[in-house]
């Protein structure tokens, strides 16, 4: 007995915060940082989401991107239209879901529960939260590039070549790099430790340092090339057909840069002081922002081949490991002012879209006893965990894991925007979303709505057999034609395959007309005391019978 006692005991002291009142299943669907943002909270502006993507389009993920291109036989115009292309249908989709967090108020993965089922959603949420992860360790990893240009910048004895290599000759990274890697990962535990709705200020100080250096160093390869005229006359590789499929390669390729985004953009409208905050701010300045940064990239790659007369380099802080090993002490210090900038750039990128995104997931897989915080800090775990220089091997190697990861993500984007838009048109019932009753109607068949998972396994599987020939088996040509615009077919698939099965066999809480109800919301508590109105008299739902939503509830 006193076991079971001093165990509860510890189960109470590291349960974190939320409502009281709440019945044994809510526990298991709300805390804090899931429950639907209240108006203290709300105190995202428009020029906050501006000051947010500008900051995050400033990372060497973004860079790699572009320089890619180059890599793979693109001219410096063609790859930036596919900048541009790619970026502006990423910002409309990021507008589509953000619109959601923004008019309710509430994050993916609460978002998800109204497609996919009040247990359903884990799978999805699950999904996300590996991603994001995995994508900690990467932009670690490549931050921690940053602080290996800074510490050689300082001591030259600090050399990847040198320093004895305890990983062998057969890995993808050294004792020096490694090093640099856990030092940028240590650096960045206490930026974790802050709220969502405080961290818009570190995006605003980013906003600012991030692109003058950005500008700074592309200036500074422009003059080492001779101008910016030999670099942009030099001509694309590949012609014809190839050149075709190169181009939608790297729209694709942009795109899939933000399929993260695009499916968890809810977790940061939701603190948008008004809808249209997190529109316009985010429509525009996505495609601008990166395709600014892009050009950057794309230049300063295509100058490499310039200042070495060798082929591009695609990563640019291996063209500034060059200028540190052919420069002087003013160089050193240049390189340093760089490096120490894109190490700002890498943490912010990796708060914003990762360990954020990590801890909101997190928080529904296991309410009671994870917030975002420690959500944070376990994404962060993981991603140390992980061997992230796999994937930055080769710019090959890299492209494959984006496309590769937005497979699974387009079809998760597909169900949860046809069903906003199409099925629903606006309406949500707020409180549904954290009551696991069985009468509830995001409750389906034990909790798991099987149209969604249709939908969202459809949408997956008509990229397998493309995928397969991208690792090297033999496929049917038309397999890679579909798995080279693999998100654009799982999305199109898995939204098209759920709003026909809802039609077919129609569900509960739709509307007929377009029907948001987010300004509603007078009330976001969501445990059901015995003080309120019985909430299943007061709710009105559609049946497939009665299809039409009516007045919304007053509280929610």
């Amino acid at each position: 007995m006193a076991s079971i006692s001093r165990a509860r005991y510890w189960a109470d002291k590291l349960a974190v915060e939320a409502e009281p009142g709440l019945t044994r299943t809510q526990l298991m669907l709300t805390n804090h940082d899931l429950k639907p943002v209240e108006k203290e909270r709300r105190q995202w502006g428009p020029w906050n989401f501006v000051g947010f993507w500008i900051a995050d389009s400033f990372n060497i993920n973004t860079w790699m991107i572009s320089s890619s291109m180059i890599v793979n036989g693109l001219s410096w115009w063609q790859a930036w239209l596919c900048v541009w292309i790619g970026y502006a249908i990423a910002g409309f989709f990021i507008t589509l879901t953000g619109r959601i967090g923004a008019v309710y108020h509430i994050g993916f993965p609460v978002v998800g529960r109204s497609s996919f089922g009040i247990w359903g959603a884990l799978w999805p949420v699950f999904n996300r939260a590996a991603m994001a992860c995995i994508w900690y360790g990467v932009q670690a990893y490549i931050g921690g590039h940053c602080v290996y240009l800074m510490i050689r910048s300082i001591w030259l004895s600090w050399d990847r070549e040198r320093i004895p290599n305890a990983w062998g000759p057969g890995e993808a990274t050294s004792t020096a790099d490694f090093v640099s890697f856990f030092l940028f990962w240590l650096f960045s535990l206490p930026a974790i430790w802050f709220p969502v709705h405080k961290i818009r200020h570190l995006f605003t100080v980013k906003a600012y340092v991030v692109p003058a250096a950005g500008i700074a160093f592309l200036i500074w390869a422009v003059v080492r090339a001779g101008g910016i005229g030999p670099i942009i006359r030099q001509p694309n590789t590949v012609h014809g057909s190839e050149l075709a499929w190169q181009m939608v390669n790297g729209i694709m390729s942009s795109i899939a840069n933000f399929a993260t985004l695009i499916v968890n953009d809810p977790d940061f409208s939701r603190f948008a002081r008004k809808p249209k905050d997190a529109f316009w701010s985010q429509l525009l300045t996505i495609p601008i922002g990166f395709a600014v940064t892009s050009f950057i990239g794309i230049i300063v790659s295509s100058s490499s081949t310039i200042i070495y007369d060798s082929d591009p380099i695609w990563d640019p802080l291996a063209l500034l490991d060059r200028f540190i090993t052919d420069g002087g002490s003013g160089q050193r210090f240049g390189v340093f002012v760089i490096a120490l900038a894109f190490a700002l750039a890498q943490l912010g990128t990796n708060i914003a879209a990762n360990s954020v995104s990590a801890g909101t997931d997190m928080t529904a897989l296991l309410p009671r006893y994870i917030n975002i915080r420690r959500g944070g800090y376990i994404c962060a775990a993981i991603g140390l965990a992980m061997c992230p220089w796999t994937l930055l091997s080769s710019s090959n190697q890299f492209t494959l894991y984006l496309s590769s990861y937005s497979v699974f993500l387009s079809s998760i984007a597909g169900v949860i925007i046809s069903d906003y838009y199409f099925v629903r048109k606006g309406y949500l019932e707020i409180k549904e979303l954290y009551d696991g009753r069985k009468t509830g109607p995001y409750y389906y068949t034990f909790g798991i709505h099987w149209r969604a998972y249709a939908a969202y396994i459809g949408g997956i599987l008509i990229n397998v057999v493309g995928f397969a020939g991208a690792i090297g088996r033999d496929v049917p040509a038309g397999a890679m034609y579909i798995y080279n615009v693999n998100f654009f077919a799982g999305f199109l698939v898995s939204s098209g395959i759920y709003w026909g099965l809802c039609k077919l066999f129609p569900i509960p809480a739709t509307s007929d007309r377009w029907m948001e109800v987010g300004d509603e919301i007078d009330d976001i508590r969501v445990a059901y005391d015995s003080g309120s109105q019985d909430f299943d008299e007061e709710r009105v739902v559609s049946t497939p019978d009665n299809k039409t939503a009516q007045e919304p509830p007053k509280h929610f």
